[in-house]
């Protein structure tokens, strides 16, 4: 059985913001909770390290499309089923929308609990509204860490 959800969200800053963040791996852990660690292993592969509640999970992500500024899409090669892509998409000069979607096999009790219950989805909400925070901070000029 596989799952998948389509979270957005609009940002108060530009495409050019947004897409810097999200393409810079070493980022993700800053605004994905669940994220790690993220190793590249050459130009399209990853090898990610992920927390989950009752779970530690690690696989191999390759990209399989980079549009500069429209979209990142990915796919597992090794380790659990996992597939996804963000798109960015240009409000105004300003500001923007950060579309995810993500599929995946639930393997064990823990992620059958929290596909049922939309747990990830809330999850995916949670670390996109990190990433909004980031975004903003930094479209602001404003050091990030608060510094």
């Amino acid at each position: 059985m596989s799952s998948s959800l389509v979270e957005t969200v609009d940002i108060k800053a530009p495409v050019a913001v947004t897409w810097a963040l999200w393409s810079d791996v070493t980022q993700w852990p800053k605004f994905l909770s669940h994220v790690r660690r993220v190793d590249p292993m050459d130009e399209r592969r990853f090898s990610w390290q992920l927390s989950l509640p009752g779970a530690e999970k690690s696989f191999v992500a390759e990209l399989t499309e980079v549009v500069p500024q429209e979209r990142i899409a990915w796919k597992t090669i090794e380790g659990v089923h996992h597939a996804g892509v963000v798109t960015f998409h240009r409000l105004d000069d300003a500001s923007s929308r950060i579309a995810l979607q993500i599929e995946y096999d639930p393997k064990g009790f823990v992620e059958h609990v929290g596909a049922l219950t939309n747990l990830d989805s809330t999850l995916a909400n949670y670390d996109l509204g990190e990433f909004k925070k980031l975004a903003e901070t930094t479209a602001a000029g404003e050091d990030p860490r608060g510094l």
